[in-house]
Formats: structure tokens, sequence, C-alpha cells
């Protein structure tokens, strides 16, 4: 893989994680943050519009993952998709954990 397959790979992580509270709240009926909230990524946006950020989050994710050439043989291509997941993933968690407040 060249490098810039692996930052596909990280950033395809990054959106595919994206996809799974935004689309849980969205079917849930619950509002959650996004960026077209106000103020963005703050605020409350509706369940319908967390779906489609969700399918949004998940096409951009299986484009970035087919472009990066990633195959389960590739040790350091998963790898490096799965440290985008945790990325994404601990990023949202600190921003949203005053949201149970």
């Amino acid at each position: 893989m060249k490098w810039y397959h692996y930052i596909a790979a990280f950033f395809s992580g990054a959106f595919l994680a994206n996809v799974v509270p935004h689309f849980f709240h969205g079917v849930s009926g619950d509002p959650f943050p996004t960026p077209f909230a106000n103020p963005p990524g703050r605020g409350l946006s509706s369940p319908t519009i967390n779906v489609l950020w969700a399918c949004f989050n998940l096409l951009i994710g299986y484009i970035l993952l087919k472009a990066s050439k990633l195959t389960t043989k590739n040790i350091y291509g998963m790898i490096v998709l799965f440290v985008g997941i945790v990325a994404i993933s601990l990023q949202a968690s600190m921003v949203f954990m005053d949201k149970m407040k």
C-alpha cells in the first residue's frame, strides 16, 4: 500500500465509527448533535437529520475504504483503520460527555 492508502484507511475508520451514534439516535427518535445544529456540534438536530448524517458518513467511509485498497492480510492497514475508529470514538466521547449532565 502507498502512504495515501493508509490516510484513506484512517479516515475511513473515523467516518464509519461516526455512523454508529448518529444512526442509533436517529432511528431511536432522539435528537443528537450534528454539524448542522445551532451551535454546530453542540445543539441538537432532529432524528431525521441524524439518520441522513449517518448515511452520509457511511457512504464516505465506504468510498474511503475502497480507495484505501485495504485487505485483511495487511496488518498495518488494519491497525491504521482501527486507530481511525479509536480516534473519532475518543474525541466524540469527550465532546458529548457534557450532553448527559
